[in-house]
């Protein structure tokens, strides 16, 4: 085996490992069991049996967890002792926020880093009451405005990277609630208070002279306690600080965690011009005789000496911070709330899919990815075989990259995934159909290998690209599942690229040099295709087009009613019950009976109460839907105890955004294929991306039966990055067509790259259909709903590369190749290429 070869399975055996590292274990594990494992020191296991005791006798401690952490605090115990393996930052010697720190390590690493989400295993829930004072004297839009911040801003805390797939939304007048998937209250009771922070800073001047205790307190100040750490100890005191803020967190434009010279962590700040102004003014007034608070939430974070004026407009928050707080506290102060929140419920909620739809939806996912695999094995034989071993490769780097940022897995999650694997075969498609056509001028085996991913590379490269930025822009200008859609789609951008151009080639190379593989067998469904496709394009583009104004005319006929709870908010019904019914048969009523959109929850008050069901309904619909139960199941004896009024979840927020980054990335997309290409084909690839949006969203909504839920977002989001990847590989071949025939003109030269590509669009189209199709078919509700969504983008991104972008491309140059050639890009130069220059230059 060659070094070249050699190097390249090495890296792949690394990537895999490190992904799969994330993925195991597999399921949470028992956390007295995983201790027990995770330490070889014999005198933890007594203070481990007796957290054990104090978790079944002691009413007030409610887990392993709790009970641990309470005994080694009570006793003056550093847990870290028996476990040597997790890092601890040697100047952090407070015995409480070590065990704290310790213990929540230990918590995360016994859990699944991929964890089933709300849909799938429920999870728990919180309501949170805002504080009245915040909310009176205030007018309903500003109410409405204010609580809409608070939900933008929870979202953000609770779901930094946007896949954790939280439900956070208004209820009634002045709450909000959240759901988590993945998270123990029982053994994480703090997250409660670090989600309902208000994040008020403020930095305010310590007076200079009086102290509290001996002086009586200054007009304009209060008495603060203040506590540092210094040599393990803790210090406390009392400080005179001002009332009123020099200045506050509004003046804050970023807070992010450093490291500094000595190794502990800080929050740095950048403040505003106006904060920057503030800042150097109390700093000077303060100059070498005093110190200013800086004041988070009401409580003194840190009073340091002013030593000399500071208007650079940054300054920094030090507090002997692990690592872990100084992201926390950045995050807080990003994030800041106007006021305060206190939990008016917390309770447990079970899955808000029946356990025959979770069932269902595997069953789907397992039959797309079979009918895939069967397909390609039998379509290019051995071909058909590294395919599917590089598709393996790319799904387990996918998620185990996502299971590093902490991303929940949830049944429109699992269907994306399952989408997204027919459209990485897309890459081995492209690379065989390529692998073929030297074949057929006569090369032989390794040499048609190599001029097949010499011609490819070009195409995968900049299909995958211009991907690669849309992504980019809805994580950094998308928030929610927009922001979370962006961060799946880059991982798996760069996934596909590895595998299909390192793993794939690799693996070929060896079978032919090691002479296991001596011919490409493969079956051919089109030979030789010469369709006149631009003869076909006006009425295409019409017919196409007027799809689209009906549709869109039916979307704002439907209006009221397209769009579902998560994006309209609706009633929530609470029920009583004596006899528990399934949530299916629930759902069966509901569809029979045409009650419209409703989800049924089971939730438990925890720390005890009695199971209620919940029902989320559209508004004004809650009164039929109770009166269909309890005449349909009168054994349970329903009985609606409360009704109150639910936001949406996606909120406009997040609906804003995500056009926001459609829009930006339909203007990156232009600009790379100018610069790339050509302008002709950014303005083909524009309208071709856009004309595919609006065709499946009009083919959607002329279909009975469908809503808009929030993972319809992602569906409609993974056909964009699909509409463009088809554009981009038929323009690529246009671009090279251009190169190999000098004379021909712009019609001849679009046609034969259309047919060229034509056997490739179908195979991919008809795998990724495969998959589409079968969950569809084997799926239900929201599963059906996005697989039927992502069918008509199959059909309509396939359509468009040939019917739209190619043709807008034609238009824009008038038919005319002169007016491509004035600003077209040189060809890449392959290799038989530079060989035959060197050669004619020897001569």
């Amino acid at each position: 085996m060659s070094s070249k070869h050699l190097w390249k399975l090495i890296t792949a055996l690394i990537v895999a490992a490190f992904s799969i590292s994330y993925l195991i274990p597999w399921e949470d594990q028992d956390f007295s069991e995983y201790l027990r494992e995770a330490t070889d020191d014999a005198a933890f296991t007594p203070l481990l049996d007796r957290a054990i005791a104090l978790e079944k006798s002691d009413d007030k401690v409610v887990s392993v967890y709790m009970a641990l952490k309470s005994i080694a605090n009570e006793e003056r115990v550093d847990l870290s002792d028996y476990f040597p393996q997790i890092y601890l930052e040697p100047s952090l010697r407070n015995i409480e926020k070590r065990n704290a720190l310790l213990l929540n390590a230990l918590l995360d690493d016994s859990k699944a880093d991929l964890r089933p989400g709300l849909d799938i295993a429920g999870g728990v829930a919180m309501t949170l009451q805002v504080d009245p004072k915040a909310l009176a004297d205030v007018d309903d839009f500003e109410r409405k405005e204010k609580l809409s911040k608070a939900v933008e801003i929870m979202q953000s805390r609770v779901d930094l990277y946007g896949v954790s797939e939280p439900i956070v939304r208004v209820v009634g007048e002045d709450r909000i609630e959240i759901q988590l998937a993945g998270i123990s209250i029982k053994d994480n009771p703090e997250i409660l208070e670090e989600i309902k922070k208000p994040a008020i800073l403020d930095f305010r001047e310590v007076h200079q002279t009086a102290r509290p205790g001996i002086d009586p307190v200054p007009f304009g100040f209060k008495a603060m306690p203040y506590s540092r750490e210094f040599g393990g100890e803790l210090f406390e005191e009392e400080l005179y600080v001002s009332l009123y803020p020099a200045l506050t967190g509004k003046h804050v434009v970023d807070a992010r965690p450093m490291q500094n010279s000595v190794g502990s962590y800080e929050v740095s700040l950048n403040l505003t011009n106006e904060g920057a102004a503030l800042f150097g003014d109390i700093t000077t007034k303060l100059a070498r005789i005093g110190r200013i608070a800086i004041v988070l939430d009401d409580e003194v974070m840190l009073a340091p000496n002013v030593n000399e004026p500071i208007t650079s407009g940054a300054a920094s928050i030090t507090g002997n911070y692990s690592q872990r707080e100084a992201i926390d506290t950045s995050n807080l102060l990003n994030n800041p709330l106007e006021f305060s929140l206190e939990v008016a419920e917390l309770y447990e909620v079970g899955p808000t899919l029946a356990k025959d739809s979770i069932d269902s939806g595997q069953r789907a996912a397992l039959w797309g990815v079979c009918s895939v695999a069967v397909f390609m094995l039998l379509y290019y034989r051995i071909g058909g075989g590294i395919a599917l071993t590089t598709v393996v490769l790319n799904l387990i780097i996918v998620l185990g990259a996502l299971a590093s940022v902490g991303a929940t897995v949830t049944l429109p999650g699992i269907a994306g995934v399952i989408l997204t694997i027919g459209m990485a075969v897309d890459a081995n498609i492209l690379i065989f159909e390529r692998i073929r056509e030297e074949l057929n001028i006569g090369k032989n085996l390794k040499a048609a290998l190599v001029g097949g991913f010499d011609k490819v590379f070009s195409t995968i490269f900049d299909a995958n690209v211009t991907t690669f930025l849309v992504s980019l822009v809805m994580y950094w200008f998308g928030t929610g599942p927009v922001k979370g859609f962006g961060l799946t789609l880059a991982i798996g951008v760069v996934a596909t690229m590895f595998c299909a151009l390192v793993v794939n080639r690799v693996m070929l190379e060896l079978l032919i040099e090691t002479d296991l593989m001596k011919r490409f067998k493969m079956l051919s469904i089109v030979r030789n295709p010469k369709v006149p496709f631009l003869n076909y394009r006006l009425p295409a583009f019409v017919a196409s087009w007027s799809l689209v104004l009906i549709g869109i005319i039916t979307l704002f006929a439907k209006s009221d009613t397209i769009f579902g709870i998560d994006f309209t908010g609706g009633d929530e019904v609470s029920l009583t019950y004596e006899q528990r019914i399934d949530e299916s048969d629930i759902a069966n009523l509901v569809t029979e009976q045409n009650l419209g959109e409703v989800t049924p929850q089971y939730v438990i008050p925890i720390g005890g109460g009695t199971e209620v069901l919940k029902l989320q309904t559209a508004f004004e619909a809650s009164p039929k839907v109770v009166e269909a139960l309890q005449q349909s199941f009168p054994s349970a004896k329903f009985e609606a105890v409360g009704t109150n009024v639910i936001g949406p979840s996606v909120g406009e927020e997040i609906q804003k955004n995500a056009f926001y980054a459609i829009g930006l990335s339909l203007g990156l997309i232009l600009l790379y294929i100018a610069v790339r290409f050509e302008i002709g084909y950014g303005i083909g690839a524009i309208v071709a991306t856009v004309h595919d949006i609006l065709l499946t969203i009009g083919v959607f909504v002329l279909v009975p039966g469908h809503q808009f839920t929030a993972p319809m977002i992602a569906a409609i989001l993974l056909i964009v990055g699909y509409s463009l990847n088809d554009t981009i590989v038929v323009f690529d071949r246009i671009r090279e067509e251009l190169q190999l025939k000098p004379t021909a003109k712009l019609r001849e030269i679009v046609n034969s790259a259309l047919n060229a590509v034509l056997s490739r669009s179908l195979l991919t189209s008809f795998t990724t259909l495969l998959a589409a199709v079968s969950l569809y078919v084997f799926g239900t509700g929201i599963i059906s709903d996005i697989a039927f969504t992502f069918a008509i983008g199959i059909m309509t991104g396939t359509f468009s590369s040939m019917f739209i972008a190619s043709p807008v491309f034609y238009w824009w140059h008038k038919g005319d190749r002169r007016s491509v050639e004035k600003s077209h890009d040189v060809a890449p130069e392959y290799e038989w290429q530079a060989g035959a220059k060197e050669a004619k230059e020897g001569s």
